[in-house]
């Protein structure tokens, strides 16, 4: 049987079939942990992303999405 780690806690969870709704964590409590510290701002991403970075990860086309407008001050 296929496993992945979680990301959080490092604990290996088991799936048959498709990753599980979850994944890569292995409670709602782990991905309440993980979007804590992106509130926290423990994590960043240190560039602007690019529209390749949106295809990268199976994302809208580019062409599909708003422009993006800095903010203002």
């Amino acid at each position: 049987m296929p496993t992945y780690a979680c990301v959080i806690c490092g604990r290996n969870v088991e799936y048959e079939g498709k990753l599980p709704q979850l994944y890569p964590f292995c409670s709602q409590r782990c991905q309440l942990v993980d979007l804590g510290r992106w509130f926290r701002e423990e994590y960043s991403i240190d560039r602007d992303l690019r529209p390749e970075d949106l295809a990268e990860l199976g994302g809208p086309p580019p062409e599909s999405l708003p422009p993006v407008t800095p903010p203002q001050g």
